[in-house]
């Protein structure tokens, strides 16, 4: 169902790949726009539980149109990079993600916007837990359920 890496042998394994994803700051969110045309976006992300979740807006934007229309989503992290001037190339690390994207519980909801903040916020924790309440009718988690996980890179 999903083609093979061209460059096999750059291929990461899955624990290193893992790593690469929890360790990111930000990832590219591509969904398909209901003109038919892709679309992709940076988003803030957390990894919890081998699923990826994030935030929007409650029910407005692309990306809430875009899901509800179509749920499979790809998503992509670009790790350490480091320009190889003289050798015309990069080392680089990456991941790509292929998977459904659904809107999490309110259950799940408050725990998912904990780890955000955990993970961008810390030491503002009380802040970020006051900023959550005052935020979280007006705020949608989702969480991507992964259909198939790859991590490529140059070293």
């Amino acid at each position: 169902m999903f083609t093979e890496m061209r460059k096999s042998d750059r291929q990461l394994p899955q624990e290193e790949t893992w790593h690469i994803l929890k360790n990111a700051k930000y990832g590219v969110l591509n969904t398909i726009g209901t003109n038919g045309y892709p679309y992709g976006v940076p988003i803030s992300f957390v990894v919890h539980k081998d699923n990826i979740y994030f935030h929007c807006a409650s029910n407005v934007g692309s990306k809430v149109e875009n899901i509800k229309n179509n749920p499979k989503v790809s998503f992509t992290v670009i790790g350490e990079t480091e320009i190889l001037p003289d050798k015309f190339s990069t080392k680089f690390e990456s991941v790509i993600v292929f998977g459904e994207a659904k809107e999490v519980s309110p259950q799940t909801k408050q725990e998912i916007l904990e780890l955000i903040i955990d993970k961008y916020s810390k030491g503002y924790e009380e802040s970020g837990l006051k900023y959550i309440k005052a935020a979280f009718e007006k705020t949608a988690i989702y969480v991507i359920q992964l259909h198939h996980i790859t991590g490529k890179a140059r070293k």
